[in-house]
């Protein structure tokens, strides 16, 4: 019996550890959720009511392709064009964090 109880215990860790280790997400992307994914899209592609309505470029767009991590970095902190400032309200990595993130989604 002894073993058994064991084995059991060891058996939920081992789920439970894989389940969280599943459900992790990617630095930035829960940044990317709450606060570019409303304009941006859920994968980048711009396709959102506001994103029409602000003429936001999709990630794969090559004027946004061409862009260094630096101008986009700068972009966000300090806001460009209709694109506010997101200085006060993330920190200097969860930026960086949001920008490697929207990289990824082309």
């Amino acid at each position: 019996m002894n073993r058994a109880v064991r084995f059991q215990l060891a058996l939920g860790l081992v789920v439970s550890l894989t389940g969280a280790t599943g459900l992790a997400q990617a630095p930035g992307e829960a940044v990317y959720k709450s606060k570019c994914q409303m304009c941006h899209g859920a994968t980048g592609t711009a396709d959102t009511p506001t994103a029409k309505v602000l003429k936001v470029k999709p990630v794969s767009d090559p004027e946004i392709q061409k862009l260094t991590d630096k101008q986009m970095f700068d972009s966000t902190r300090n806001g460009k064009g209709k694109m506010q400032p997101f200085k006060d309200k993330l920190t200097d990595q969860q930026i960086m964090d949001s920008v490697t993130y929207y990289r990824k989604l082309k």
